[in-house]
């Protein structure tokens, strides 16, 4: 018995430094890559002045900045944190949505969320222009987000009561639901984009593509109070995503209440994933191929995978939107298409190379 203590207290320790050092290592990365991407854009900014920019911003001293300071914190600063909010907001979010399904396929985008806000998207954009402008005038330019924000939570919540029958909920029912959804909501959509105006055509092919080129501080501050709870509750779920992976009534024998863990699974999905979609729009891939990276970088223990794939996240949507933004400037690449076409050749690759091929 004592040799046993021994060495679970070593695989203990192992486990500890080995989740210490990934997650030091990951959170330099995202210090680097922000770093980068204060520098780096039309108007490129030397490192030391940017550092030094931040640094008198951090401690009051904001008088004589000059033009690179407005540029680094009325405009990029902004767009980091954003950036890095909704990084990491998708990328935990998928690692729920996999660790709940049991599948390394799982995206946040099944339980509706995301099909939801962009159907109530499309419906702001084209039936309120038709309908509510008339008689109110100018909608406020936070009608899109708010609008995209509810139609999410709500769709989650009418699926969620959809797969809910004598208070449990059934993770295949909830998926098929959501794919019917997601169906109906693109033939929803591609009516309204056969319905509207060059205008409103161009503003939902913007934001269906998805971009941080709308960042403001208003605008990170209002998503702010939304992801940052759910990232730091996320974690408290690792220990009940690891019992389930042996399945719902073995993780039931070890007393975890499983049904308060897939409801408060998707709830932090709903609202992460809604703030995002409705503060930037559909942006792809990060939720499914950064958990899926790092399960296989570093095993499927979710007590390091979530906060793992927080950081991986903020760094990978930072990273894309610096790419985005310089690419081709001064215009800007929309940033959906560069982790659509960056993401899907990379998690083929991942997949091919593991043995036995596509098998999972």
């Amino acid at each position: 018995m004592t040799s046993v203590a021994l060495q679970q207290g070593r695989a203990r320790t192992g486990f500890r430094e080995s989740r210490a050092l990934l997650l030091t290592a990951l959170a330099g990365l995202v210090l680097l890559v922000s770093l980068v991407a204060l520098g780096l854009g039309a108007t490129g900014v030397p490192l030391s002045r940017t550092l030094s920019i931040v640094t008198d911003a951090a401690m009051g001293r904001t008088g004589a900045l000059g033009g690179d300071g407005l540029i680094i914190l009325q405009v990029r600063l902004p767009r980091l944190l954003l950036g890095l909010l909704i990084g990491a907001a998708l990328a935990s979010s998928g690692a729920l949505m996999q660790g709940l399904f049991r599948n390394p396929l799982a995206d946040p985008g099944l339980i509706g969320v995301s099909a939801g806000a962009a159907l109530a998207a499309a419906t702001t954009i084209v039936l309120g222009d038709a309908l509510l402008v008339p008689l109110i005038g100018p909608l406020p330019f936070t009608a899109l987000p708010i609008g995209a924000f509810a139609g999410g939570l709500l769709t989650t919540l009418a699926l969620y009561l959809v797969a809910t029958r004598s208070g449990r909920t059934s993770i295949a029912t909830m998926l098929l639901a959501g794919v019917a959804f997601g169906a109906l909501s693109g033939a929803v959509m591609g009516l309204f984009s056969y319905l509207s105006d060059d205008r409103q055509l161009r503003d939902l092919s913007f934001w269906s593509l998805g971009s941080l080129s709308g960042a403001t501080w208003s605008k990170t501050m209002t998503v702010a109070p939304f992801i940052l709870p759910t990232l730091l509750a996320t974690p408290f779920l690792a220990r009940g995503l690891n019992a389930l992976a042996l399945g719902e009534a073995e993780a039931f024998h070890l007393g975890v209440p499983v049904q308060r863990v897939k409801a408060l699974a998707i709830l932090l999905v709903a609202v992460a994933v809604g703030a995002s979609v409705a503060a930037a729009g559909m942006i792809g891939f990060v939720g499914i191929v950064v958990p899926h990276v790092l399960r296989l970088l570093a095993g499927a223990d979710h007590r390091m995978l979530l906060p793992a794939s927080a950081l991986l996240g903020a760094a990978l949507l930072v990273a894309a939107d610096t790419v985005a933004r310089t690419m081709v400037a001064p215009a800007e690449l929309p940033i959906g298409i560069l982790t659509a076409a960056i993401g899907a050749p990379f998690f083929l690759w991942l997949l091919l190379r593991r043995p036995g091929g596509m098998a999972l």
